[in-house]
């Protein structure tokens, strides 16, 4: 491992948090929250007294970054990025306990949402922003954007950071270069984020609540502004858009590459999209079927929209919530959970295991039978009419153990908190899957502050685990990461 390139690489990370941490400054100036404005002040400084002396001196001779230094980067780069993040909502005493406000800092960078505050409306604008910006940077990833900002001068660097930081089954680069790809990758997201923060705009939505909304839906993430959530709002026209665009950065963005240049063959011949919408509209009409018949909603049009909503934001990983859907009926609830394990598309802001995933392993359980009728035949697993090498099959197999592995040891860990069994069975989903709200005592109407510390730290790990894929976190804990050679 080339440590120095690691380390100049981490620093140059903590450069551009520092950066977009004037942001939230502007902001408290704004609204004249001087106090925060000076702790923003006081942790940007610190960040770049840390930073700038290791771009100074320390320089590495070779600049080419290897696979092994892009899980490095990545993993270590999500944790430093997140402790720093918490350092103003600590210094701040806005969340007087570090591990509170580490536990939000993560939720936030890794989009997950979950939070610990009871009442977020106790936070400043300029801190609100800020909590609502991690999501943002978060959705479409830390290293991408550095890729994005920062010079390469090899072709292969920017790609081991983002292959590193999105592991998916598949990795397919928009254009030959990393850095190109990771700009136009940015190019999309901030497009799709400034025309929501528009419709939002056009149902009066007042312009804070509708940038920090929409860079809470673009990243997937699902911090509030209110306490009451977008339920405050009480307009079918925002829930609607919400959960247009919920839907819309859900998706792979390999598709909008495919609209700009017009290539609508690849878009139809997509088994991933079709997958994934079908599931939408499956469960949606599942839950509207349910919630009436059992008398939850009355008319269809409020079954829709609130089924819409809730689907879409569980299935996408947002974690926004306008009902209490832990008392819906078991089938809804049911079909919800179910929905937190599938995820969104892979190449998207989305969490969970990814509807990818979900199709090459009932391609390879159809091929495995198939096997069993006829030993002698050939059969090969296909995607979008294109063969899938049997590393890919096997990659996701060995993810399954991995993530069911993680599931069931966070499971007893956090069971000692000794929450009722749907409690710690959905904050586990919740976290690991990127999700947000579970059921029970993490349900949409409470938080995770009445977690022990030891189950908070679980449900954090999980989060990076969740946000990167299991493997670069993981990566950390073996010494052949760190060491030529072990006698």
């Amino acid at each position: 491992m080339n440590k120095k390139l690691v380390f100049n690489t981490l620093a140059k990370m903590g450069v551009i948090e520092a950066a977009l941490m004037l942001l939230p400054t502007v902001i408290s100036v704004y609204y004249r929250e001087y106090s925060s404005m000076r702790v923003f002040l006081i942790v940007t400084a610190l960040m770049l007294v840390l930073d700038i002396p290791a771009l100074l001196f320390i320089k590495p001779k070779a600049t080419n970054i290897t696979a092994r230094d892009g899980i490095a980067i990545a993993a270590l780069g999500w944790i430093i990025l997140s402790v720093f993040g918490a350092l103003p909502f600590f210094i701040s005493r806005q969340i007087p306990d570090f591990t509170d406000a580490l536990f939000e800092s993560i939720s936030g960078f890794t989009t997950t949402g979950a939070s610990i505050l009871a009442d977020v409306e106790a936070l400043t604008k300029s801190m609100m922003f800020w909590r609502c910006l991690t999501h943002w940077i978060g959705g479409m990833g830390v290293i991408v954007l550095t890729v994005a900002l920062l010079p390469s001068d090899k072709r292969s660097s920017g790609l081991q950071l983002m292959k590193a930081e999105c592991p998916g089954p598949t990795v397919e680069k928009l254009v030959p270069k990393g850095k190109h790809s990771a700009m136009l990758l940015y190019i999309i997201y901030a497009a799709l984020t400034f025309i929501m923060i528009f419709f939002l705009l056009a149902g009066g939505m007042p312009f804070y609540d509708s940038v920090c909304h929409a860079m809470g839906t673009a990243g997937t993430g699902g911090f509030n502004v209110k306490n009451a959530g977008l339920a405050y709002y009480n307009s079918a026209y925002l829930e609607g858009v919400v959960t247009v665009f919920m839907i819309l950065f859900g998706i792979n963005f390999n598709i909008y590459y495919f609209l700009i240049l017009r290539k609508f063959v690849g878009i139809y011949k997509n088994t991933e999209l079709k997958v994934y919408l079908c599931t939408i509209f499956s469960a949606i009409a599942i839950i509207i079927f349910n919630t009436m018949h059992y008398g939850v909603y009355d008319k269809f049009s409020k079954a829709l929209r609130y089924a819409s909503f809730q689907v879409g934001s569980i299935m996408t990983s947002t974690g926004y919530a306008t009902a209490d859907f832990d008392a819906w009926p078991s089938l809804s609830k049911t079909i919800l959970v179910l929905l937190m394990f599938i995820g969104a598309c892979a190449g998207s802001t989305g969490g969970g295991f990814k509807v990818s995933r979900i199709i090459i392993l009932a391609k390879t359980a159809k091929r495995s039978l198939r096997k069993a009728l006829h030993p002698k035949s050939v059969n090969i697993v296909r995607s979008d009419d294109k063969q899938l090498d049997m590393e890919t099959v096997h990659s996701v197999s060995n993810y399954l153990i991995i993530y069911l592995a993680i599931f069931f040891i966070s499971l007893i860990l956090i069971s000692i908190n000794n929450m009722d069994f749907g409690s710690s069975f959905t904050s586990v989903s919740a976290c690991l899957n990127n999700i947000g709200p579970g059921i029970g005592q993490v349900g949409p109407t409470c938080n995770y502050g009445g977690l022990n510390d030891l189950s908070k730290y679980v449900l954090s790990f999980d989060m990076l685990l969740g946000r990167l894929e299991c493997l670069p976190m993981l990566m950390l804990f073996a010494p052949s990461m760190w060491f030529k050679k072990l006698y």
